[in-house]
């Protein structure tokens, strides 16, 4: 089956078409800078040379229509009519406590969805509109909702409760959610069959490490805790983020420098992380050569940044009772060995010590780095959350036909 895999942005669509049999992205790409000048598409066939397209892409129908037309043409096309594509995949950020695992969408669901906005105002909206687009571009295709939050849907009631009256859990769903978790899952599927055991009977703590990062505790398949919270705001530093923090902070600050609600906002998600610790940049990779260069405030948020990653290491690894399997993934941790040497340090009462040499030598490999002495695994694995969307749309439009 040729699935249509899609992830919709406030101005742009990044999207996939994925031959399920293969299980290989026949084509991938982007279109950018969606409702502004010179919008940009970038595509690239699985067999030919990237190319680019600018355009005047005023609304995410527009760029939807764009891409079909792209993947059927004569030069850079994968499929000769859009009848090949048989179905499509949406990542929908949230799915709050209703949508416990991928779902078929209908006109129902979609009034589902909508009630959902007030709990991720910042991403909802956009996949929502990218699937009122794709409804619109390919009529009578089945569409499927994959949710960021369903991996983690069971995390047990007293890791997502927080300290506030229970009220305002039962009343506006203020809880624990956690995100990533296409990802999340994805590398704990994939950990296990490179260890060659059953994932049923393995504790692996999951660090996708990006410009967002989270972390999450995975007890026999099943994940139990996460770092990212009610909101992506949660855990981890991350590029723009706070992560972690008191939050008589927020009210400190809002009090002496008069922020309003929204401006708060903003500073805590956008000016905050890496680039309010530097100074410099929001870029692990700018942050790293900075740091190096003999900037003391880069080195203070890359410190900062590994030094949480390593307090959530050890604190999954009590939360499990073990750890037999450590994984990175995302854009750092595939591709930054200095944030995975300097996370790792000081493991070893658990058991868990990189090889310094295969550790420095990858990036963006699918390998192992733990040291021959190691009990702990520790590998990177390049995360592909478009083909655990494709997968999950497979199996249930094949569910769907059967019925």
């Amino acid at each position: 089956m040729k699935i249509l895999v899609i992830n919709c942005g406030s101005s742009s669509v990044k999207y996939q078409l994925i031959d399920t049999e293969q299980e290989l992205a026949l084509a991938k790409g982007n279109v950018a800078r969606i409702g502004m000048s010179a919008s940009v598409l970038t595509h690239k066939p699985y067999d030919r040379p990237e190319t680019k397209v600018t355009a005047e892409i005023l609304d995410h129908i527009v760029a939807i229509e764009y891409v079909v037309s792209i993947l059927m043409s004569k030069n850079h096309g994968v499929i000769s009519d859009r009848s090949e594509i048989q179905a499509v995949g949406h990542r929908v950020v949230h799915g709050g406590e209703k949508f416990t695992e991928s779902v078929l969408i209908t006109k129902e669901l979609m009034s589902e969805l909508r009630s959902l906005i007030e709990l991720a105002p910042l991403h909802n909206p956009h996949n929502i509109r990218g699937i009122n687009a794709c409804m619109k571009t390919l009529p009578g295709i089945p569409q499927v909702a994959v949710f960021d939050t369903a991996f983690h849907h069971h995390i047990p009631d007293y890791a997502y409760i927080y300290g506030i009256p229970y009220l305002l859990y039962k009343k506006y769903g203020i809880r624990r959610y956690g995100f990533h978790g296409t990802s999340h899952r994805y590398v704990s599927e994939r950990a296990a069959a490179m260890v060659g055991r059953p994932l049923s009977g393995m504790k692996l703590i999951t660090a996708h490490l990006g410009n967002g990062a989270s972390v999450a505790a995975i007890d026999g398949g099943v994940s139990i805790d996460t770092s990212m919270g009610f909101t992506p705001l949660e855990g981890l530093l991350m590029g723009t983020r706070s992560g972690d923090m008191d939050p008589a902070i927020i009210l400190h600050i809002m009090a002496r420098e008069e922020l309003s609600l929204h401006e708060a906002n903003t500073l805590l998600n956008k000016h905050s992380g890496f680039i309010g610790i530097s100074g410099v940049s929001s870029d692990v990779r700018e942050i790293i050569e900075s740091a190096n260069s003999g900037n003391k405030r880069a080195q203070l948020a890359f410190n900062v940044f590994c030094y949480r990653l390593k307090k959530y290491i050890g604190a999954y690894s009590a939360a499990m009772s073990g750890l037999d399997t450590l994984v990175f993934t995302g854009g750092v941790g595939e591709n930054a060995p200095d944030v995975r040497a300097k996370s790792c340090e000081g493991l070893d009462y658990l058991g868990l010590e990189i090889d310094t040499e295969k550790n420095a030598a990858v990036k963006g490999e699918e390998t192992e780095i733990s040291s021959t002495d190691s009990r702990v695994k520790v590998l990177v694995i390049p995360t592909n959350e478009e083909l655990m969307i494709a997968r999950d749309t497979l199996r249930i439009v094949s569910e769907q036909v059967s019925q």
